[in-house]
Protein backbone atom coordinates (compact mmCIF):
# COMPACT_ATOMS: atom_id res chain seq x y z
CA UNK A 1 0.00 0.00 0.00
CA UNK A 2 3.22 2.52 0.88
CA UNK A 3 4.52 1.56 -2.55
CA UNK A 4 1.60 2.15 -4.41
CA UNK A 5 1.05 5.52 -2.81
CA UNK A 6 4.61 6.64 -3.02
CA UNK A 7 4.83 5.61 -6.96
CA UNK A 8 1.05 7.33 -7.71
CA UNK A 9 1.49 8.42 -11.25
CA UNK A 10 1.44 12.43 -11.71
CA UNK A 11 1.37 14.75 -14.85
CA UNK A 12 4.76 15.87 -15.51
CA UNK A 13 3.52 19.27 -16.01
CA UNK A 14 2.35 19.00 -12.23
CA UNK A 15 6.18 18.62 -11.40
CA UNK A 16 7.20 21.21 -13.92
CA UNK A 17 5.42 23.70 -12.41
CA UNK A 18 6.34 22.63 -9.16
CA UNK A 19 9.99 23.33 -9.93
CA UNK A 20 9.53 26.85 -11.19
CA UNK A 21 7.79 27.90 -8.42
CA UNK A 22 10.06 26.62 -6.22
CA UNK A 23 13.20 27.67 -8.05
CA UNK A 24 11.75 31.44 -8.59
CA UNK A 25 11.13 31.50 -4.41
CA UNK A 26 14.41 30.46 -4.08
CA UNK A 27 16.64 32.86 -6.26
CA UNK A 28 14.75 35.69 -4.90
CA UNK A 29 15.33 34.41 -1.43
CA UNK A 30 18.87 34.06 -2.29
CA UNK A 31 19.48 36.80 -4.11
CA UNK A 32 17.64 39.54 -1.26
CA UNK A 33 20.33 38.21 0.53
CA UNK A 34 23.54 38.91 -1.21
CA UNK A 35 24.61 41.70 1.18
CA UNK A 36 23.63 39.43 4.30
CA UNK A 37 25.25 36.35 3.51
CA UNK A 38 28.50 38.32 2.54
CA UNK A 39 28.80 40.62 5.47
CA UNK A 40 27.82 37.89 7.79
CA UNK A 41 30.82 35.60 6.33
CA UNK A 42 33.46 38.45 6.69
CA UNK A 43 32.15 38.62 10.70
CA UNK A 44 34.62 37.58 13.64
CA UNK A 45 35.98 34.12 14.18
CA UNK A 46 34.64 33.33 17.45
CA UNK A 47 30.76 33.97 15.73
CA UNK A 48 31.32 30.83 13.38
CA UNK A 49 29.80 27.76 15.01
CA UNK A 50 29.36 25.14 12.00
CA UNK A 51 26.25 23.36 12.08
CA UNK A 52 25.29 20.59 9.66
CA UNK A 53 27.15 19.93 6.01
CA UNK A 54 29.59 23.13 7.32
CA UNK A 55 30.16 21.30 10.96
CA UNK A 56 33.57 19.45 9.69
CA UNK A 57 35.45 22.81 8.61
CA UNK A 58 37.62 24.18 11.80
CA UNK A 59 37.61 27.94 10.29
CA UNK A 60 35.83 30.16 8.29
CA UNK A 61 36.03 30.07 4.57
CA UNK A 62 37.58 33.09 2.52
CA UNK A 63 35.04 35.67 2.18
CA UNK A 64 35.81 35.36 -1.79
CA UNK A 65 35.28 32.01 -1.97
CA UNK A 66 31.83 32.42 -0.20
CA UNK A 67 30.78 35.16 -2.80
CA UNK A 68 31.87 33.06 -6.15
CA UNK A 69 30.16 29.67 -4.16
CA UNK A 70 27.12 32.53 -4.14
CA UNK A 71 26.80 33.67 -7.32
CA UNK A 72 27.15 29.92 -8.24
CA UNK A 73 24.11 29.10 -6.37
CA UNK A 74 22.59 31.96 -8.08
CA UNK A 75 23.22 30.60 -12.21
CA UNK A 76 22.55 26.89 -10.94
CA UNK A 77 18.99 28.32 -9.25
CA UNK A 78 18.32 30.28 -12.36
CA UNK A 79 18.75 27.36 -14.71
CA UNK A 80 17.26 24.91 -12.12
CA UNK A 81 14.18 27.57 -12.82
CA UNK A 82 13.63 27.77 -16.30
CA UNK A 83 15.24 23.60 -16.63
CA UNK A 84 17.92 24.20 -18.48
CA UNK A 85 20.30 21.25 -18.38
CA UNK A 86 18.51 19.94 -16.20
CA UNK A 87 20.75 16.50 -15.00
CA UNK A 88 23.67 18.98 -14.14
CA UNK A 89 21.46 22.23 -12.60
CA UNK A 90 18.99 20.60 -10.84
CA UNK A 91 21.51 18.31 -8.27
CA UNK A 92 23.84 21.60 -8.16
CA UNK A 93 20.82 23.89 -6.97
CA UNK A 94 20.20 21.66 -4.73
CA UNK A 95 23.70 20.97 -3.41
CA UNK A 96 24.42 24.77 -3.12
CA UNK A 97 21.75 25.76 -1.67
CA UNK A 98 21.93 23.56 1.13
CA UNK A 99 25.99 24.64 1.22
CA UNK A 100 24.63 28.47 0.97
CA UNK A 101 21.95 28.19 3.88
CA UNK A 102 24.04 26.16 6.13
CA UNK A 103 27.02 28.53 6.10
CA UNK A 104 24.67 31.16 6.55
CA UNK A 105 22.96 29.58 9.51
CA UNK A 106 26.73 28.87 11.29
CA UNK A 107 26.96 32.42 11.87
CA UNK A 108 23.99 33.52 13.87
CA UNK A 109 20.79 31.26 15.06
CA UNK A 110 19.89 28.47 13.25
CA UNK A 111 16.61 29.47 11.13
CA UNK A 112 14.85 26.17 11.49
CA UNK A 113 12.51 27.56 8.73
CA UNK A 114 14.91 27.23 5.74
CA UNK A 115 14.88 23.79 6.31
CA UNK A 116 12.00 23.17 4.06
CA UNK A 117 13.20 24.98 1.20
CA UNK A 118 16.56 22.89 1.42
CA UNK A 119 14.73 19.27 1.25
CA UNK A 120 12.14 20.60 -1.79
CA UNK A 121 14.87 21.78 -3.55
CA UNK A 122 16.89 18.21 -3.51
CA UNK A 123 13.68 16.10 -3.79
CA UNK A 124 13.14 18.44 -7.15
CA UNK A 125 16.26 18.80 -7.93
CA UNK A 126 17.34 14.93 -8.54
CA UNK A 127 13.96 14.03 -10.01
CA UNK A 128 13.04 14.59 -13.36
CA UNK A 129 11.05 17.55 -13.09
CA UNK A 130 12.52 19.45 -16.21
CA UNK A 131 11.25 16.53 -18.68
CA UNK A 132 8.05 19.49 -19.23
CA UNK A 133 7.91 23.41 -18.58
CA UNK A 134 11.56 23.62 -19.29
CA UNK A 135 13.69 24.62 -21.80
CA UNK A 136 15.18 21.05 -21.62
CA UNK A 137 11.65 20.48 -23.14
CA UNK A 138 11.21 22.60 -25.11
CA UNK A 139 11.36 20.56 -28.75
CA UNK A 140 8.96 18.30 -27.54
CA UNK A 141 5.37 18.64 -29.87
CA UNK A 142 3.40 17.21 -26.12
CA UNK A 143 4.79 16.44 -22.56
CA UNK A 144 5.40 12.68 -21.55
CA UNK A 145 2.63 10.39 -20.51
CA UNK A 146 2.17 10.88 -16.22
CA UNK A 147 4.34 8.07 -14.57
CA UNK A 148 5.10 6.94 -11.38
CA UNK A 149 8.96 8.89 -12.36
CA UNK A 150 6.86 12.40 -11.80
CA UNK A 151 4.62 11.38 -8.63
CA UNK A 152 6.92 10.16 -6.58
CA UNK A 153 9.10 13.67 -5.80
CA UNK A 154 5.63 15.11 -5.08
CA UNK A 155 4.55 12.60 -2.66
CA UNK A 156 7.80 12.64 -0.59
CA UNK A 157 7.71 16.64 -0.28
CA UNK A 158 4.63 16.44 0.96
CA UNK A 159 5.55 14.01 3.37
CA UNK A 160 8.36 15.94 4.00
CA UNK A 161 6.04 18.49 4.96
CA UNK A 162 3.54 17.16 7.21
CA UNK A 163 6.63 15.04 8.95
CA UNK A 164 8.00 18.66 9.96
CA UNK A 165 4.69 20.15 11.12
CA UNK A 166 4.11 16.65 12.99
CA UNK A 167 8.25 16.96 14.97
CA UNK A 168 6.69 20.18 15.78
CA UNK A 169 3.77 18.78 17.58
CA UNK A 170 5.39 16.04 19.09
CA UNK A 171 8.34 18.66 20.52
CA UNK A 172 5.52 20.40 22.10
CA UNK A 173 3.94 17.20 24.17
CA UNK A 174 7.53 15.98 24.93
CA UNK A 175 7.79 19.38 26.60
CA UNK A 176 7.48 19.26 30.37
CA UNK A 177 3.41 20.82 30.10
CA UNK A 178 2.55 18.27 27.59
CA UNK A 179 -1.14 17.85 27.16
CA UNK A 180 -1.56 20.94 29.01
CA UNK A 181 0.34 22.64 26.39
CA UNK A 182 -3.26 22.99 24.70
CA UNK A 183 -4.88 24.94 27.53
CA UNK A 184 -3.25 27.92 25.76
CA UNK A 185 -1.36 29.47 28.71
CA UNK A 186 1.97 28.57 27.55
CA UNK A 187 1.19 30.01 24.11
CA UNK A 188 -0.15 33.16 25.71
CA UNK A 189 3.44 33.58 28.02
CA UNK A 190 5.34 32.97 24.69
CA UNK A 191 3.40 35.84 22.72
CA UNK A 192 4.02 38.44 26.20
CA UNK A 193 7.09 37.25 26.10
CA UNK A 194 7.48 38.31 22.42
CA UNK A 195 5.33 41.45 22.68
CA UNK A 196 7.90 42.83 25.71
CA UNK A 197 11.16 42.09 23.30
CA UNK A 198 9.27 43.95 20.21
CA UNK A 199 8.26 47.09 22.51
CA UNK A 200 11.79 46.70 24.25
CA UNK A 201 14.00 46.36 21.02
CA UNK A 202 11.65 48.20 18.09
CA UNK A 203 13.10 50.99 16.74
CA UNK A 204 10.87 51.72 14.04
CA UNK A 205 7.83 52.52 16.74
CA UNK A 206 6.28 49.43 16.19
CA UNK A 207 5.99 47.40 19.42
CA UNK A 208 2.90 44.06 19.24
CA UNK A 209 1.22 43.44 17.18
CA UNK A 210 -2.99 45.04 17.80
CA UNK A 211 -4.19 41.31 17.74
CA UNK A 212 -2.73 40.53 20.55
CA UNK A 213 -4.22 43.52 22.45
CA UNK A 214 -7.40 41.73 21.18
CA UNK A 215 -6.76 38.65 22.38
CA UNK A 216 -6.42 39.59 25.90
CA UNK A 217 -9.32 40.82 25.91
CA UNK A 218 -11.01 37.51 24.92
CA UNK A 219 -8.64 34.96 27.32
CA UNK A 220 -10.66 31.86 26.04
CA UNK A 221 -9.44 32.18 21.91
CA UNK A 222 -5.66 31.45 23.24
CA UNK A 223 -6.87 27.65 24.18
CA UNK A 224 -8.55 28.09 20.96
CA UNK A 225 -5.95 28.51 19.25
CA UNK A 226 -3.08 26.68 21.19
CA UNK A 227 -5.63 23.18 20.96
CA UNK A 228 -6.02 24.14 16.85
CA UNK A 229 -2.32 24.34 16.09
CA UNK A 230 -1.52 21.35 18.30
CA UNK A 231 -4.58 19.32 16.26
CA UNK A 232 -3.34 20.99 12.97
CA UNK A 233 0.57 19.63 13.75
CA UNK A 234 -0.24 16.27 14.87
CA UNK A 235 -2.78 15.46 12.77
CA UNK A 236 -0.82 16.71 9.44
CA UNK A 237 0.53 13.10 8.57
CA UNK A 238 -3.66 12.33 7.00
CA UNK A 239 -3.29 14.50 4.76
CA UNK A 240 -1.26 12.17 3.03
CA UNK A 241 -4.03 9.52 2.88
CA UNK A 242 -6.42 11.65 0.38
CA UNK A 243 -5.37 14.60 -2.20
CA UNK A 244 -8.40 16.76 -0.48
CA UNK A 245 -7.43 16.52 2.89
CA UNK A 246 -4.39 17.13 1.38
CA UNK A 247 -5.60 20.49 0.14
CA UNK A 248 -7.54 21.39 2.85
CA UNK A 249 -4.89 20.77 5.39
CA UNK A 250 -2.29 23.17 3.60
CA UNK A 251 -5.20 25.64 3.73
CA UNK A 252 -5.27 24.96 7.72
CA UNK A 253 -1.61 25.25 7.88
CA UNK A 254 -1.32 28.44 5.62
CA UNK A 255 -4.18 30.46 7.49
CA UNK A 256 -2.23 29.26 10.88
CA UNK A 257 1.16 31.07 9.70
CA UNK A 258 -1.22 34.46 8.50
CA UNK A 259 -2.29 34.02 12.35
CA UNK A 260 1.38 33.86 13.61
CA UNK A 261 2.22 36.84 11.16
CA UNK A 262 -0.62 38.63 12.31
CA UNK A 263 -0.29 37.88 15.96
CA UNK A 264 3.09 37.83 17.02
CA UNK A 265 4.60 39.22 13.87
CA UNK A 266 6.87 36.20 12.69
CA UNK A 267 6.97 35.75 9.48
CA UNK A 268 7.58 32.30 7.78
CA UNK A 269 8.32 33.38 4.42
CA UNK A 270 8.72 30.04 2.79
CA UNK A 271 5.08 28.75 4.14
CA UNK A 272 3.19 32.14 3.49
CA UNK A 273 4.18 31.82 -0.13
CA UNK A 274 1.94 28.86 -0.03
CA UNK A 275 4.83 26.84 -2.34
CA UNK A 276 5.71 24.76 0.86
CA UNK A 277 1.81 23.45 -0.04
CA UNK A 278 2.02 23.37 -3.82
CA UNK A 279 2.90 19.44 -4.18
CA UNK A 280 -1.02 18.93 -2.88
CA UNK A 281 -2.58 20.54 -6.10
CA UNK A 282 -2.83 20.06 -9.42
CA UNK A 283 -0.44 23.11 -10.40
CA UNK A 284 -0.90 21.77 -14.11
CA UNK A 285 -4.37 23.24 -14.28
CA UNK A 286 -2.53 26.81 -14.03
CA UNK A 287 -1.26 26.18 -17.69
CA UNK A 288 -2.95 26.66 -21.27
CA UNK A 289 -4.25 23.06 -22.15
CA UNK A 290 -2.22 20.99 -24.99
CA UNK A 291 -3.57 20.74 -27.91
CA UNK A 292 -3.76 17.45 -29.54
CA UNK A 293 -1.30 17.11 -32.72
CA UNK A 294 -3.28 17.26 -36.16
CA UNK A 295 -3.36 13.89 -37.77
CA UNK A 296 -2.24 13.97 -41.61
CA UNK A 297 -4.50 14.75 -44.00
CA UNK A 298 -5.34 11.68 -46.49
CA UNK A 299 -3.25 11.30 -49.44
CA UNK A 300 -0.40 13.53 -47.76
CA UNK A 301 1.96 10.93 -48.30
CA UNK A 302 1.35 10.24 -51.74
Amino acid sequence: MIRRWFFTPAPARRLGVTRVLLGAYTFQYLARRWRLITRTAAGARRNFQPVGIVRPLRRPVPVTAVKALTIANYGATAAFTVGWRHRITGPLHAVLTWWTITYRNSWSMVFHNDNLVVLHGAIVGVARSADAVSLDARRLSCPPAPSWRYGWPLQLANAVTVITYALAAVAKLRGPLGLRWASGNSLRDQVAVDGIRKSALACDGKGPSPAVLLLERRPQLWRVLATGSLLLELGAPVALLDRRLGRAWSVAAWSMHVGIKAIMRITFRYQLSGITYAPFFDLERLLPPIAARPLPAMGAAA
